[in-house]
């Protein structure tokens, strides 16, 4: 009898790590059917017709339980990341350089090339059509980690 219990509590460990840690079809199911296999097996051989169906029902009953248990909400929450990542892998443009500032074009922008603001070099959009290299630009916003510009216009 309490190798019957162990096995179908295996059975349930089983099922609940492959739920909440190894999602798919893994060693975690396979272990867990193959404990419950051997646990029904053994009432059966054990108990008789009604030991094994009462075996078999506690079985599907307590999976059932564990399922539930493990597929809520809060039980995902305490896995989960609560930690908002606020930096990045490289700093954006609009750390360095503000809307307004001017600068030279590089490269030629067709529309997308290089601009030189204040002696550094960023990946630009122009919002004009082209912009030629060597003219003056001024940034009018930013897209991710391009930095948005038009022609400047002379003063």
């Amino acid at each position: 009898m309490g190798l019957i219990i162990l096995l179908v509590l295996l059975g349930v460990f089983f099922l609940v790590v492959e739920l909440v840690l190894l999602p798919g079809v893994t060693v975690g199911t396979i272990l867990s059917l193959v404990s419950y296999a051997v646990a029904v097996y053994m009432a059966f051989e054990r108990f008789g017709l009604t030991g094994g169906a009462v075996t078999l029902a506690v079985v599907v009953v307590i999976s059932l339980v564990a399922v539930v248990l493990s597929l809520r909400a809060k039980t995902w929450r305490r896995f989960s990341l609560r930690q908002k990542i606020e930096s990045s892998s490289m700093e954006t443009p609009s750390d360095t350089v503000s809307v307004g500032q001017c600068g030279i074009a590089v490269s030629r922008l067709s529309p997308m090339g290089k601009v030189n603001i204040d002696g550094r070099v960023y990946e630009a959009k122009s919002i004009d059509s082209y912009i030629d290299q060597r003219s003056r630009v001024e940034v009018t916003g930013f897209e991710n980690f391009t930095v948005v510009v038009k022609r400047a216009e002379d003063k």
